[in-house]
């Protein structure tokens, strides 16, 4: 008799078989002895492949150490015992549809938490596709732990219950920029440059709307969007950017994207500043050189060369797991993530994601002298936010480099989590406890 598996179970046990989920360690305890308890997954949806790869496998590295630290502290304390934490790849390819299997995958393979955040488009779906799957199915519900995508909607009036951000969203990253932008008073034509999708557009509106309040005499002489990961040569680009005088470039592009187009720029001999939100990572320092001292403006939740103690400890630590200088990207808002996701999950003394859903409401976590928390009203995390203007490793605050390039970013500006906090327009419609 021919056996028929629904296409969704199909493409589970597929993606477990991809995964390694079909025998997990777990469930691979020598004859005789008792058996490790069941690891509390999390599903990574993530460019693992294609243009953006590296950029997943950043995130990759940074949550496998955050859980490698929970793990060697003994796991999540839950009143049947310590179990581990581990995280489960599933390959989007950076595409809506594959991220969309992947999280079906995931649900039939019982994995109560997704995490992702490297492109805004997907994370709506996902937002989406979460909220659907928990509406269908309560008994297995899941939770989305976002840790990048910064479309301002996410938190405001597309918030959802089940996703949380740890990430400052693009709105919150764009006015600390501007504080260090309205300081320079030379500056007088600005390009807006940005990837053609929610989040791209987000930052270009938002840059106008910043730049109209806070240097209304500050003019702007270019305003483009460019196709996401498609565009091999930005060269036109930087053309245009170079003709239109402008003497500073603001994007929220992202990895090939921001590479591509410093390399171009630099080709071109564009002498101006960029202001970047990730301009600090992933190729763009040593793509840009030399010309980008004191003109290469980042914000960031955290920064290697922050001038203090827990953070040098802290990147040590990072470096020493992960030597290799192009693995040199460490993100402090994903360790926060693991350890609220722990914490979460102690303090609701089972991992049923609704149950942990509330308890993350009120998630309050430190480590290296960083600390964030969770505003329940939105899901929006609150931390502190970080600007670095590119040095020469050796300048004054400038003692570790990036990637190997001979290039860091001194820290300019700092704002606390009540200053760089945004009010929301979230309704928040909770599920019954």
């Amino acid at each position: 008799m021919t056996s028929h598996i629904p296409r969704r179970l199909a493409l589970g046990m597929a993606l477990s078989l991809g995964t390694g989920l079909v025998q997990p360690a777990w469930a691979q305890a020598s004859r005789g002895k008792p058996a490790e308890a069941k690891p509390i997954r999390v599903a990574l949806i993530e460019s693992l492949s294609g243009p953006f790869a590296n950029t997943g496998e950043a995130v990759y590295r940074n949550l496998l150490w955050a859980t490698e630290r929970v793990n060697a502290r003994g796991g999540v304390k839950l009143p049947g015992g310590a179990r581990r934490l581990q995280i489960v790849r599933f390959d989007s390819k950076g595409q809506v549809e594959e991220a969309l299997a992947a999280m079906q995958g995931a649900a039939d393979a019982g994995i109560e938490y997704i995490a992702q955040g490297n492109s805004s488009a997907i994370a709506a779906a996902l937002i989406q596709a979460v909220d659907k799957h928990n509406r269908r199915d309560p008994k297995h519900r899941m939770l989305f732990l976002n840790y990048s995508a910064v479309e301002p909607s996410f938190t405001n009036e597309g918030c959802s219950f089940w996703h949380f951000r740890f990430d400052a969203h693009s709105d919150m990253r764009l006015a600390a920029l501007m504080q260090v932008m309205e300081q320079d008073q030379e500056l007088k034509q600005v390009y807006l440059i940005g990837q053609d999708y929610s989040f791209g557009q987000a930052v270009l509106r938002q840059a106008q709307a910043e730049l109209a309040k806070r240097r209304p005499d500050v003019q702007v002489v270019g305003n483009e969007l460019h196709p996401v990961g498609r565009v091999k040569d930005f060269l036109p680009y930087a053309n245009k950017i170079v003709a239109s005088g402008a003497q500073a470039v603001v994007t929220g592009n992202w990895g090939n994207d921001l590479t591509l187009l410093v390399r171009a720029a630099r080709d071109a001999g564009y002498k101006g500043r960029f202001y970047t939100f990730y301009g600090n990572a992933l190729g763009a320092p040593a793509a840009i050189g030399d010309a980008g001292i004191g003109k290469v403006v980042a914000v960031a939740d955290w920064l290697p060369n922050m001038p203090d103690h827990g953070s040098r400890v802290f990147y040590r630590a990072f470096r020493d797991r992960f030597p290799r200088p192009e693995d040199d990207y460490v993100h402090m808002r994903m360790q926060l993530l693991i350890e609220a996701l722990a914490q979460s999950i102690e303090r609701a003394r089972r991992t049923e994601a609704g149950a942990v859903a509330y308890a993350m409401e009120t998630a309050k976590v430190s480590l290296a002298g960083r600390s964030g928390a969770m505003r329940a009203a939105d899901h929006q995390f609150q931390q502190p936010i970080v600007v670095g203007v590119m040095d020469k490793l050796g300048a004054p605050g400038v003692t570790v480099d990036v990637e190997g390039s001979g290039y860091g970013f001194r820290v300019v500006k700092e704002l606390s989590p009540d200053e760089a906090s945004m009010p929301t327009t979230c309704r928040m419609v909770r599920p019954p406890r």
